[in-house]
């Protein structure tokens, strides 16, 4: 442990920080005491993670504060939980790993039929304990009666009354009614045990869950009450991001969002998670469903409810029918594809569709009637299943219709909201149905309420700058900011520009364009003394090159909707491979291919996402909430940003210590210098940070053997001879 003045290095389980990593500790530790939020960017070698958590814990340990640590890559959470063990063998702290419950049952129900199950059993724990409390009284007034105590005798007559009472209560709760036999043990019997072993350690949720299955207990529902005002918490995203499980999260640890210091990981993705955690959708089956509910419903409400659905469901049907060309419906395959409703002067087609075909006394006052119908189905549902009468807790479908349209009619027109119709095809049936979606365009709509109940938030990433631009989109107010290159010897490594073909969508079928790009990767292969990675801008150009590049190497494939963790194994494994992928797949950030791993990196063209509707949507609502007069702002915020950034952590993904050495390669003539001045338009070198640029070294395609045939000499790479030109 380092000896300093400096306090919060007590939590800091290593001799001594970094210089650099000292210095983040100290700007973050008074940035928190000011209750500020921090942007740190910080390059691999960094230490990003310990200069955020050692400061955090500091003065959360001062002001009574929990500090929540999360990310969504699972390899950084394994990482956390290395890191917080070697803190706590120093410095005794109480942490908790926390995981959804899906995965954590034992008895594998859903959460609305767990909550229900939780209740119940809560329901006959207390029963029992009523019943062990009178039996005692009944003893009681027994001895005082034996002892001539009339009113002893009578007091226990009642005590008796009321005992058979709940015990005819408890008998009808455990033969008719549902309970979880694990949550009944979690209040039965001494946990004291295990909450002794959770704390002696930092223990991950597969051995919380294990513990707990050995005895016969909900390692779930432990965790959570084994949370109250812990020192650390571990987990994912989602226990932030989303609205109703954040509230939840908090009261768990027993404490208010003022009292919670955050930190978030791979913080540039915090973006595209909170639209994923904000977006809510309708499907025609469940509207389906809603109306078949309530055919069986004998309640006043259902006329209005069954008219206001009914027409949604209609006008739902008549959009995406009407969208249809020849052969359209044809071609709709079992996935989702987006029908454009949107309008720029008026309401969308699906609302369109909707008002014209209503007819009723009102809309709104039938919407009401069906929500509350709804709730109440909904609640006795839960007691349906409580008592016995249920096996399992049973969804309101018209609940969940009805909801989802009272926010469609009035938030489908608001700016940041972008309404969607979906289309797919049921292979079990062949017929094709529809969806309706809440699309939310600024994340900020969805952040800026978190971030503003914290105390502070420290967000940190390989690549969050331009600082301007997160700011903005996740609703920070005056973070403070810092960023730092990187950190290993530069003379290790080497970023070539080339001046290839700019690999435009329009050019991508280009037979010379698709030569150059495979005769160039084929010499990047041959003249890699390991193996190589290289991304496309998606699965079929992976696939495309895959099937062109000529190497004696083993070639891999990584494919959409495959598991990717096997492939990367077989592909670490040996040594002379090459691994095609897309750069928006799973193995472009949150993977380590340390040493020998792989030893050079290629990002083929700019690979920019796809441009689609929902896309244009999304420039539009930026440009119009952060433009500034910029014509380019929505491009540059929504499509630009995100994609370098992409890359730049595509990049990252070799040279991860100071010891290892290796190439990161641009292919394509838009990252080099000269592209500023001759494509201005199309280049995207200025939109890397400045000691990336002076990195980069432009070199055309026929060349670029050479510059790393003598840049790997210069490493002694080769085993024997190196590869001839």
């Amino acid at each position: 442990m380092a000896t300093t003045d400096d306090g919060y290095l007590r939590f800091f389980p290593y001799d001594e920080p970094y210089d650099h990593q000292r210095e983040a500790m100290g700007t973050i530790y008074e940035a928190l005491g000011e209750g500020r939020d921090v942007l740190f960017e910080g390059a691999c070698g960094t230490g990003k993670t310990l200069a955020s958590l050692v400061p955090a814990l500091e003065h959360a340990r001062e002001t009574g504060k929990t500090v929540v640590i999360t990310t969504n890559v699972h390899q950084q959470m394994r990482q956390f939980v290395a890191d917080a063990r070697a803190i706590t063998e120093q410095e005794r702290l109480r942490a908790v790993v926390f995981r959804g419950k899906g995965s954590m049952c034992h008895i594998d129900v859903d959460y609305e039929e767990c909550q229900a199950l939780r209740d119940t059993t809560r329901d006959l724990v207390d029963v029992e304990g009523d019943i062990a409390d009178l039996e005692q009284r009944e003893g009681e007034l027994l001895e005082e009666g034996q002892s001539g105590d009339t009113q002893a005798m009578e007091a226990r007559s009642a005590v008796v009354d009321e005992l058979r009472n709940l015990q005819d209560e408890r008998d009808e709760i455990r033969e008719e009614r549902s309970v979880c036999d694990h949550y009944y043990r979690n209040l039965t019997v001494d946990t004291d045990a295990f909450y002794a072993w959770l704390y002696d350690d930092v223990r991950t949720p597969d051995d919380v869950y294990e513990y707990a299955h050995e005895q016969g207990m909900c390692g779930y529902e432990l965790l959570k009450e084994g949370m109250d005002g812990v020192d650390l918490v571990v987990c994912n995203y989602h226990h932030l991001l989303d609205p109703t499980i954040r509230e939840q999260f908090f009261r768990w640890l027993g404490r208010d969002p003022e009292d919670v210091v955050a930190v978030f990981d791979e913080a540039h993705n915090v973006e595209s998670a909170a639209r994923d955690h904000a977006r809510r959708t309708l499907t025609e089956n469940t509207l389906a469903q809603a109306l078949e509910e309530l055919e069986g419903v004998e309640d006043p409400r259902v006329e209005a409810a069954t008219n206001v659905l009914e027409t949604f469901r209609d006008a739902l049907v008549e959009t995406y029918e009407d969208s249809f060309g020849f052969g359209d419906r044809e071609a709709v395959d079992d996935h989702w594809e987006d029908v454009t409703i949107a309008n720029p002067d008026r309401r969308d087609d699906l609302t369109l569709a909707f008002l014209q075909g209503y007819s009723g006394p009102g809309f709104h006052a039938e919407l009401d009637d069906a929500v509350d119908l709804g709730r109440e189905l909904d609640e006795q549902y839960v007691e349906q299943f409580k008592d016995g009468e249920l096996d399992t807790r049973k969804e309101c479908q018209t609940l969940q219709a009805a909801t989802f349209l009272a926010d469609w009619l009035a938030e489908s027109d608001d700016a940041g909201q972008y309404p969607v119709v979906s289309v797919r095809r049921d292979e079990s049936t062949d017929e094709v149905y529809g969806r309706a979606e809440l699309y939310t365009c600024i994340p900020e709509q969805v952040t800026r309420s978190l971030f503003d109940d914290l105390h502070a938030a420290v967000l940190m990433s390989a690549t969050l700058r331009p600082f301007d631009v997160t700011e903005d989109v996740v609703g920070l107010s005056d973070p403070v900011t810092m960023a730092y290159g990187a950190q290993f010897p530069e003379e290790r490594r080497r970023t070539y520009a080339v001046d290839g073909p700019a690999l435009f969508a329009s050019q991508r079928d280009d037979p010379q364009t698709q030569r150059t790009i495979a005769r160039t990767l084929e010499d990047v292969v041959r003249f890699t003394p390991g193996n190589t990675l290289v991304f496309c801008p998606s699965y079929s150009e992976a696939e495309r090159y895959h099937d062109m590049v000529a190497v004696s190497g083993t070639r891999y494939l990584d494919e959409p909707g495959k598991q990717a963790r096997d492939l990367r194994a077989a592909f670490t494994r040996g040594d002379d491979g090459v691994l095609f992928t897309s750069l928006w797949g799973t193995l472009a950030e949150g993977v380590s291919y340390d040493g020998d791993d792989a030893r050079t990196v290629v990002v083929v063209g700019v690979p920019y996402p796809h441009l689609d509707d929902r896309m244009d949507a999304v420039q539009d609502a930026y440009a119009t909430a952060f433009g500034d007069g910029e014509d380019d702002a929505g491009w540059r915020y929504a499509v630009e940003i995100p994609t370098v950034r992409k890359t730049r952590q595509a990049l990252g993904r070799v040279v991860r210590s100071p010891e290892d050495f290796g190439a990161r390669i641009l292919l394509d003539k838009r990252y080099t210098e000269a592209a500023e001045m001759e494509m201005h338009d199309y280049a995207v070198r200025g939109a890397f940070p400045p000691e990336e640029r002076r990195e980069m070294v432009d070199i055309d395609p026929e060349k670029l053997k050479f510059a790393m045939l003598n840049f790997y000499q210069d490493m002694s790479a080769y085993d024997g001879a190196p590869p001839k030109p």
